[in-house]
C-alpha cells in the first residue's frame, strides 16, 4: 500500500511518501510559515522521484490539527485536492499522535506540547511500550501550569516533543528526559505510520469528511468574542 502524508500544522512543514510501511522518501522545511508556497511542490517533488501521480497513492494522509490554524487548513486543503477524484481513502491524523509517534521507540511517558501561546500548549499523553504507543489522555489546549499538575500524578519523568519543547521545558517541574532535536519536529512518515493504523482498523474516510481540528477559537474569533461581550455587559 502506498502511502502520502502530509504535515503542515506547525513552522515545519513535512511531506512522505510510503510503500507496505516502508519510507520511499521525506522531505522537511524548517523556514517558517510559507506552506501555502512550499507544500504543493514538495508533493510534486516526491512523486516526480518515483514516477507516481496522486491516482497511484493508496492512502492519503494529513495532520488535521491542533496546530496553526493556516496552517492546519493549508494541509487539510492540499491534501483534498490531491485526493479529489481518486475515490481513495483519507486519514485525518491527529498532529500531537503523529509528534508522540517519532518517539515510539523510547519506552515510557511522552508528552507532545504545540506553541498555543499565553503560556498555553495544546498537548496529550502516552507511554510508549516496545514500540507501541497508549494514549493516556485526549488531545487538549491547557495552560502548562495545569499540564505540570497533570504530570505529577505519574512518579516517572517524561520525554517532551513539538515546537512547545522549549517553552515547556522552562516551565515545568516535572522532571524531563531531554530529546534531541531530531524528534521534537513533525515529522510526515510518522503521520502515515499513524495513518496506516487507522487504515487497518477501518478509522479512515474520504477528501469529503476530512475536516480541521482546531480545539479552541482563533485569536480573531476571541477578541470578537471578548468586544461582544463588552458591547453586551455580560
Amino acid at each position: 500500500m502506498k502511502v502520502l502524508a502530509l504535515d503542515s500544522t506547525a513552522l515545519v512543514a513535512s511531506v512522505a511518501l510510503c510503500e507496505d510501511g516502508k519510507l520511499l522518501g521525506e522531505l522537511t522545511l524548517n523556514n517558517g510559515n510559507t506552506h501555502s508556497q512550499t507544500l504543493l511542490p514538495m508533493v510534486e517533488f516526491l512523486l516526480k522521484q518515483f514516477d507516481m501521480t496522486p491516482g497511484d497513492v493508496d492512502l492519503f494522509a494529513a495532520t488535521v490539527g491542533p496546530g496553526s490554524f493556516t496552517g492546519v487548513r493549508i494541509g487539510a486543503a492540499t491534501l483534498k485536492g490531491l485526493a479529489f477524484g481518486t475515490n481513495k481513502p483519507c486519514a485525518a491524523v491527529s498532529t500531537l499522535e503523529a509528534l508522540a509517534y517519532n518517539l515510539k521507540d523510547f519506552d515510557g511517558l511522552i508528552c507532545p506540547v504545540m506553541n498555543a501561546r499565553r503560556k498555553q500548549v495544546y498537548t496529550a499523553l502516552f507511554r510508549a511500550s516496545n514500540g507501541h504507543l497508549t494514549r493516556l489522555m485526549d488531545d487538549s489546549a491547557i495552560a502548562i501550569a495545569e499540564l505540570d499538575e497533570k504530570l505529577r500524578e505519574f512518579d516517572e519523568p517524561v520525554r517532551l516533543c513539538g515546537d512547545g519543547y522549549d517553552i515547556t521545558e522552562e516551565l515545568l517541574t516535572h522532571p524531563i528526559i531531554p530529546v534531541s532535536e531530531r524528534y521534537r519536529h513533525q515529522s510526515a512518515f510518522s503521520a502515515a505510520e499513524v495513518a496506516l493504523q487507522k487504515h487497518q482498523n477501518g478509522d479512515v474516510g474520504t477528501d469529503l469528511n476530512l475536516s480541521p481540528v482546531y480545539l479552541r477559537l482563533s485569536q480573531a474569533e476571541r477578541e470578537r468574542a471578548e468586544r461582544q461581550a463588552v458591547d453586551t455587559g455580560i
